[in-house]
């Protein structure tokens, strides 16, 4: 069973500076942080908020072959974490013919946001993030392990980057 999400927003992870995108349920109940790359991260920042810049962007490119060709992002889904990295899939139309392609989340989100496509996050995986082993983001973080743990959604608010 999957779950809809959005983008809440962007924050830094305080101990490895690594950019978090944080995913929220639509009741508020559950966030799903999801550690991403810069370039990533600017991606969806730039989406966020609203910045045009003078030439399209990967994903901006992307939505414009898309366009082109007519074909539809569905929905984009996180569908598996293991090892602490998440897996997603893009669910494309294209003449009425059913499509999936594997993605990093950070692409799939950076794609869904500019096509106004539904984020899903499986239940199992929002099940695992909370126990994601975050020594291996950086070792001896045992102080963001508690840290996490005392937050509730309420903490992350809709903070951007």
């Amino acid at each position: 069973m999957f779950r809809e999400m959005r983008v809440s927003g962007l924050t830094t992870d305080p101990f490895t500076n690594t950019p978090v995108v944080l995913l929220k349920d639509l009741e508020e109940k559950e966030v799903v942080p999801i550690w991403i790359g810069f370039f990533e991260a600017s991606a969806i920042a730039t989406q966020l908020e609203k910045v045009q810049l003078s030439r399209p962007m990967t994903h901006d490119l992307m939505k414009n072959v898309l366009d082109t060709l007519g074909i539809k992002i569905i929905e984009i889904e996180v569908n598996d974490l293991r090892e602490n990295t998440f897996y997603a899939t893009i669910h494309l139309d294209m003449d009425g013919t059913h499509y999936t392609i594997d993605a990093r989340p950070s692409d799939a989100i950076a794609l869904a946001l500019r096509t106004n496509s539904p984020i899903y996050v499986k239940e199992e995986v929002i099940e695992k993030s909370r126990k994601i082993d975050l020594h291996q983001q950086k070792e001896g973080g045992g102080e963001l392990d508690e840290l996490l743990e005392r937050l509730s959604p309420e903490d992350f608010g809709d903070y951007k980057m």
